[in-house]
Formats: structure tokens, sequence, C-alpha cells
């Protein structure tokens, strides 16, 4: 059993929940730690971390300084120095590390996702996977889109996701200007 600890950090887009140890991420979600919490024990009990405490690690404060330089247009390498555990099945797994490999301002859809993993046929199995991505941001499930280019659904919510899309200059025919 790990030990792990949360806080909520604060964005340009809202606050987010972080939790991890000193040296890794396993989470970081769009909400509060009060908004959140459900969500957080339910992932403590399933991947058995613990004793759980509340406090802000220098890796807490780092990520923070990294989502908001990424959300201020300035670059994703600041995401990418910051280090995380992946925590799943090992199809989840496969499929978050096929996220990461979506290139920064550019998309893919669930299908080349499935066709990546070489499990072509699983594509519905592949939108669930995404749907458990616990490090929203860091592991890019934003940059999924329809097979026909449509926005299709965010954990944080399409207005994020389209946000997102636009600071890492996407244009979708379907975002909504007013965002």
């Amino acid at each position: 059993m790990t030990d792990m600890v949360v806080a909520t950090i604060q964005t340009s887009i809202g606050p987010m929940t972080v939790g991890g140890n000193k040296e890794e991420l396993y989470f970081i979600n769009f909400g509060s730690l009060k908004e959140t919490q459900e969500w957080v024990d339910k992932f403590v009990t399933k991947h058995s971390l613990g004793m759980v405490s509340e406090g802000k690690t220098a890796l807490f404060v780092e990520t923070e300084e990294a989502v908001e330089n990424y959300l201020k247009s300035r670059g994703e390498d600041q995401l990418q120095r910051i280090p995380y555990r992946l925590q799943g099945t090992p199809f989840q797994i496969d499929v978050w590390q096929a996220l990461v490999s979506i290139p920064y301002g550019e998309t893919s859809t669930y299908g080349d996702i499935a066709r990546e993993i070489s499990r072509p046929k699983a594509v519905r199995a592949v939108g669930g996977a995404i749907n458990k991505n616990p490090l929203s941001i860091l592991v890019p499930c934003h940059r999924v889109i329809g097979k026909d280019g449509s926005l299709t659904g965010y954990a944080g919510g399409l207005d994020k996701k389209t946000n997102l899309l636009k600071i890492e200059n996407k244009t979708h025919s379907n975002m909504q200007s007013s965002l």
C-alpha cells in the first residue's frame, strides 16, 4: 500500500484535484477536492493506495504551474515534465499510452486509437477506457474526436474540451465561436 496526498490546484479554467505521492501523480481531474471526493475515494480503494492526506507537495505546485503555462499557450512541454503513474487495466493503459502519442495540436479518432493498439474492432471499448482516464490534460483525451470530426464527450465538459483544443490551435467546424 502506498500513501497518497491530495489537493485542489487552481487554474484559469477552474479548480482541479490532484493526487499522488512525492514522486508522481496518480490523477488530475476537473473540480475541487470537495466536488470530486467521491471519485477520489473510489480511486483510492480500487488501487489500494492506503492513507490519504490533504496537502500540497512540491510536485503539486510544479503541476499547477505547468498546467497554467499550458493553458496560457506556452506549449505542451510544460506538461511532459510532470511524472505520473498509469493505474488501470492492461487495455486501459494501452489506450492511455496511445493518447500520449497524439501530437500537440492534432486530433485522433476512437477508431484511430483502436487501430493503433491493434484492436480495430474495440472502438467502443476504447471510448470506455478514455472515459476512465484519470490524468486529464496530461494524458490528452481531449484530442480524441468522433470519426465525423465532431467533438464527443469529455469528463470536464465539452466547453473545456473546446477550450483545450483552441489552446492547441486546433480548429473544428463544430466549435462554438463564443468559447
